[in-house]
């Protein structure tokens, strides 16, 4: 379980470098190959960077689609929880229990739907590629500039909606045997404590 315990933050960080770069190169590109210097500029109109918006783009999406479980797992999503704390405790934990089960339940039928999603766009078609069947499947659409199958860009639905349910699950179980929920100190920097103690001494 210790390999899932940041296992949201390495993928965010992980695809916002990735797209970081990207934009980076991208954007860098297009300065120097606007620029008349004789060879360099020939050479990188050569270089074809028309794809990096589309990779961005995707970058972004299953960054948010992870996000969103990191939320859950920090507790950082947006809640109204005035009324419910004004309830007896006992009552309390019910509403608390049933909201995250019920978390758990519409993420599970996103996962589910989404991986007919997937299935359906090009991924049952490859499953026949890869088994040698003869069964007609339509190979399913690509993305435009990458040329992808589709299928692989939507794989983030099922697996982002898979891991925000299984964390929906995980803070459920927690709050059944501690009574506690996750909060975000939206004030708290990572390493700030540490820093600050080692200067007192």
């Amino acid at each position: 379980m210790k390999i899932l315990d940041h296992l949201e933050e390495w993928l965010i960080a992980t695809l916002m470098g990735a797209a970081t770069i990207i934009t980076f190169l991208a954007v860098v590109h297009r300065y120097l190959a606007g620029l008349s210097i004789p060879g360099l500029q020939d050479w990188l109109l050569t270089i074809n960077l028309g794809w990096s918006q589309e990779l961005t783009i995707i970058l972004f999406v299953w960054m948010a689609k992870f996000g969103a479980a990191y939320g859950v797992r920090t507790g950082i999503h947006v809640g109204v929880d005035v009324m419910i704390n004004q309830l007896a405790p006992r009552n309390r934990a019910r509403f608390v229990i049933f909201g995250l089960l019920a978390g758990a339940f519409f993420t599970a039928i996103v996962a589910i739907l989404g991986s007919m999603l997937v299935w359906g766009n090009g991924l049952h078609y490859e499953f026949n590629q890869w088994t040698g069947s003869s069964e007609f499947v339509p190979e399913g659409p690509t993305t435009p500039d990458l040329e992808w199958p589709t299928w692989m860009v939507f794989m983030v639905v099922p697996l982002g909606s898979s891991l925000m349910c299984f964390r929906f699950l995980q803070v459920a179980w927690n709050f059944y045997k501690t009574g506690e929920l996750p909060r975000h100190d939206h004030g708290h920097v990572d390493g700030l404590d540490t820093e600050t103690a080692e200067t007192a001494k």
